[in-house]
C-alpha cells in the first residue's frame, strides 16, 4: 500500500472526529508563492513526490495555469498531519492571487475556517493581501500569517540579520494593522499574530524549509542559523532540519480553529435561519447526525463525471444515493458519488459527515453559493457577497451558425461554474454579453469555450460596465400617466445616504423585504432612515431601495407588486445609458386609482410607475458612475518621470508616493477604461 492510500485511510477514519480537523485556505497577493507552499505541504504528509515538490504545482492542474504561472481555480486537497502525538485531518484550499479571480478566494472562504495569509518578505503586504484579510474576516474566518522568500532577503538583497528582523517587524505590524482595522467587534486584540506564540512563520516554500518560534526552542534552531545556511547556500539541509510541513501545519493545527469551535461563531454570520429549530443547533454544534445541510462553494466541469459540486458540509452526512433539494430548485436531486479532493484527483468514499470539505457528483442544480438540504423548506445560506463586481464586457458569438446552440449551452455552463462571470443571452438579437472581473478573466473563460468546450468563438472588443445614479433630490414629484389615463403615480428620487449603500452591499440588510419586513425597519432606522420612510420601504433591487410614503390611497396595496417590477426593472437599466442603477433612494409619494380592478393591470401600472421614476432621475441631475481600480507601481527612481506621464495620460490619481531606498512606490487610482492593453 503506498504512503498516499495509507494517507485516505487514515483521513477517513479523522473525519468524524471534530476536534481532529482543521479546514483552511492559504491566500495572498499573486505570485507570494502560494501553491508553491502548498505542493511542500502536500509532499510532507506523502501526498506526492518530496522532489517534486514546488516545481510540479500540483494543484495548478489546469494547462492555462501551468502555461501562465497563475494559479486560475481555488484547488482542494485532504492530507493528514501528527501534532503532539495525535492525527489531524487538514483540508487545504489553495486560491488564486490575481485581483480578476477575487471571487474564487471570496467563494474558499466560505468554506475554511482559518487562512494561512502568504506574504513576501521582499515586497512586504500588497494590495491584495489587504483585500484577502477583507475577505477572509467579513466570513469570520481567522488566519495567521507566513513570510515567504525570506532566502531572496538574504541572498538577493543582501540585508544583515538585525535589517532582517526590522523588515519582520514592519511586515508583521502592518498584517495587525490591516486586521485590526477590518475584524469584528469580538476579536478584537484575540486575533492578532505575534512571534512569540507561533502565529507566525518565515521560510521559503521553494526550498522546503520554515521556522517559528516553538518550533526553534523544539530544534534548537537560532535566526542566525538560519542567516547562516542561507547565506552558505545550503538551504537543502536547513529543509531536513525544520522542513515546512512540519512547522506550517504545526501552526495551524495549534492556531486554527476546529470545525465545532468554528461554526458556533460563523452559523450566526452566514446563516439567517432561526438557529433555536433543529438545524440551526444542529449546524452551530455541527452533528454528524442531524438534518444534511452543505454549501456548495464552486463547481468543477470534469469531462467524465460531469458536473462536481465541492462545498463545505455543515450539519449531517452527505452519502451516495442520497436525496437532496437544492436552494431555489423544487426537484428531488440524487448524489451519485462522493469524494475527497487531491488537487484533479477525487478519491471516492461512502460518505462524508459535517466539518468536511466534499466534492459530489449528480447534484445537478447546484451553482456556486448555492445551499444543498435534506428538506426542501430549510432556509438557504447568505449569499456571497464578492468585495468587486463584473466591470468589463464582452459580446461573444459563434463563428459557425451550426454551434449557436452549443454556445448557449456553454454559456449558461461557464456562468455556473463561475459566478463570477455574468452571462446575458439576448434571444432576440442572437447576441451574447459575457460580463467578468478583468481583461484576463474574460481572456481565460474564451481560451476555454474554445478549446475545453470546443466552440469556435468571435468576441468584440471589452467595453466597460458604468452604473447610473442621480446627485440632488428631485426637485419636485414626476407625474407618470397610464396608457388609458386612468391611473397615476407621483414619484420623487433621491441619492441613498452613503452608509445604508455600504450595508446593503456589505448583505447587512436582507433584500426579501416581504419575509424580514421587521428587520429591514429596524436596521434603516439604526442607518438613520427617517421611520415613516423606513416603514414603507417594500422593494430593494442591488443597491437601490423603493418606499411607499403616501397616506390612505385607495387599491394601492393591490398594485404594490407591479410598482415593484416596474421599479426593477428601470433599476436593471436606467433612462441615460441603460446601465444598472446605484444608490437611489425612490419615494412613492401620491397615487390616483380606478376603483375598477381591470383598468389598473400589469399593462396599465407597469409603464405608468417606469416613466415617472425614468422622468424623476432626469430631473435629480443624473450622473455616470465609472468603475475604478488601484494602481501600484513600484520603480525605480530615473523611471519616475515616465510612471507618472504614463498615470497622467490614464486619467490616474497619484494618492500617495514613498521612497524606499532607490526604489519609490506609487499609488494611484485610475478608470478601468482606461487600463486596457
Amino acid at each position: 500500500m503506498g504512503k498516499k492510500e495509507d494517507n485516505i485511510k487514515k483521513a477517513k477514519n479523522l473525519m468524524n472526529k471534530l476536534d481532529q480537523i482543521r479546514n483552511i485556505g492559504i491566500a495572498a497577493h499573486i505570485d507570494h508563492g502560494k501553491t508553491t507552499l502548498s505542493d511542500n505541504l502536500l509532499a510532507g504528509c506523502g501526498m506526492m513526490s518530496e522532489d517534486l515538490a514546488g516545481k510540479q504545482l500540483v494543484l495548478d492542474y489546469d494547462d492555462q495555469e501551468q502555461a501562465r504561472g497563475i494559479t486560475i481555480n481555488t484547488a482542494s486537497a485532504s492530507m493528514v498531519h501528527t501534532f503532539e502525538g495525535k492525527e489531524y485531518l487538514i483540508n487545504l484550499l489553495d486560491t488564486p492571487g490575481h485581483v480578476d479571480f477575487g471571487g474564487d478566494v471570496t467563494r474558499a472562504m466560505r468554506a475554511v475556517d482559518g487562512a494561512i495569509v502568504v506574504v513576501c518578505a521582499v515586497e512586504g503586504a500588497m494590495p491584495q493581501t489587504e483585500t484577502v484579510i477583507r475577505q477572509a474576516l467579513r466570513e469570520k474566518v481567522k488566519p495567521v500569517l507566513f513570510i515567504n522568500k525570506v532566502d531572496r532577503l538574504i541572498n538577493e538583497l543582501r540585508v544583515t540579520p538585525e535589517e532582517m528582523q526590522q523588515r519582520f517587524i514592519k511586515i508583521i505590524a502592518k498584517f495587525n494593522e490591516l486586521l485590526n482595522k477590518l475584524i469584528p467587534e469580538e476579536f478584537k486584540g484575540k486575533w492578532n499574530v505575534k512571534v512569540e506564540d507561533g502565529s507566525v512563520a518565515f521560510g521559503s516554500a521553494y526550498y522546503n524549509w520554515a521556522i517559528s518560534a516553538p518550533y526553534m526552542k523544539k530544534s534548537g534552531l537560532s535566526f542566525k542559523d538560519i542567516y547562516k545556511y542561507c547565506n552558505e547556500n545550503n538551504q537543502k539541509e536547513l529543509a531536513k532540519k525544520s522542513p515546512i510541513h512540519e512547522v506550517l501545519l504545526d501552526m495551524v493545527v495549534d492556531h486554527l480553529p476546529s470545525p465545532k469551535e468554528a461554526q458556533k461563531y460563523r452559523i450566526p454570520q452566514i446563516w439567517r435561519g432561526d438557529l433555536e429549530s433543529k438545524l440551526g443547533k444542529s449546524m452551530i454544534e455541527c452533528k454528524e447526525d442531524g438534518p444534511l445541510s452543505l454549501m456548495i462553494t464552486k463547481i468543477i466541469m470534469d469531462p467524465h463525471a460531469g458536473e462536481v459540486a465541492v462545498g463545505r458540509v455543515y450539519s449531517g452526512k452527505i452519502e451516495r444515493g442520497q436525496e437532496v433539494y437544492v436552494s431555489g430548485s423544487p426537484k428531488v436531486n440524487r448524489v451519485q458519488q462522493v469524494n475527497l479532493m487531491v488537487g484533479a484527483d477525487r478519491i471516492p468514499v461512502e460518505f462524508v459527515s459535517a466539518g468536511n470539505i466534499v466534492a459530489a457528483t449528480g447534484i445537478r442544480d447546484a451553482i456556486a453559493g448555492s445551499t444543498v438540504t435534506d428538506d426542501p423548506d430549510a432556509e438557504p445560506f447568505e449569499r456571497i457577497v464578492h468585495v468587486s463586481e463584473p466591470v468589463v464586457t464582452v459580446a461573444v458569438e459563434a463563428k459557425n451558425m451550426k454551434d449557436l446552440p452549443k454556445l448557449i449551452e456553454v454559456l449558461r455552463t461557464v456562468s455556473k461554474a463561475d459566478p463570477s462571470i455574468q452571462v446575458e443571452i439576448n434571444q432576440e438579437t442572437g447576441e451574447n454579453l459575457m460580463s467578468g472581473m478583468g481583461e484576463l478573466h474574460l481572456e481565460i473563460t474564451e481560451y476555454r469555450i474554445k478549446n475545453e468546450y470546443g466552440v469556435d468563438i468571435v468576441t468584440s472588443e471589452p467595453i466597460v460596465v458604468y452604473r447610473e445614479s442621480v446627485a440632488k433630490k428631485s426637485p419636485h414629484s414626476f407625474e407618470g400617466k397610464s396608457p388609458n389615463k386612468h391611473n397615476r403615480f407621483y414619484i420623487e428620487v433621491e441619492p441613498l445616504p452613503e452608509n445604508i449603500v455600504k450595508a446593503l452591499y456589505n448583505n447587512e440588510i436582507p433584500t426579501n423585504v416581504k419575509k424580514y419586513r421587521n428587520e429591514v425597519i429596524k436596521k434603516l432606522q439604526e442607518l438613520g432612515m427617517d421611520k415613516e420612510v423606513a416603514k414603507g420601504v417594500f422593494g430593494i433591487q442591488g443597491l437601490n431601495i423603493i418606499t411607499d410614503v403616501t397616506k390612505g390611497i385607495q387599491y394601492l396595496f393591490e398594485t404594490r407588486e407591479l410598482i415593484k417590477e416596474a421599479f426593477e426593472e428601470v433599476m436593471k437599466s436606467g433612462p441615460i445609458a441603460n446601465e444598472p442603477c446605484q444608490g437611489l433612494l425612490v419615494k412613492l409619494v401620491d397615487a390616483k386609482l380606478h376603483e375598477d380592478a381591470i383598468h389598473r393591470g400589469p399593462a396599465q401600472v407597469i409603464p405608468a410607475v417606469r416613466n415617472a421614476i425614468y422622468g424623476a432621475i432626469t430631473i435629480s441631475d443624473p450622473i455616470l458612475l465609472e468603475p475604478m481600480q488601484k494602481v501600484f507601481i513600484s520603480t525605480p527612481q530615473d523611471l519616475m518621470g515616465d510612471a507618472s506621464r504614463e498615470l497622467n495620460q490614464r486619467r490616474a490619481v497619484v494618492r500617495d508616493m514613498q521612497t524606499e531606498k532607490d526604489m519609490v512606490n506609487i499609488d494611484a487610482k485610475a478608470p478601468v477604461a482606461e487600463m486596457f492593453g
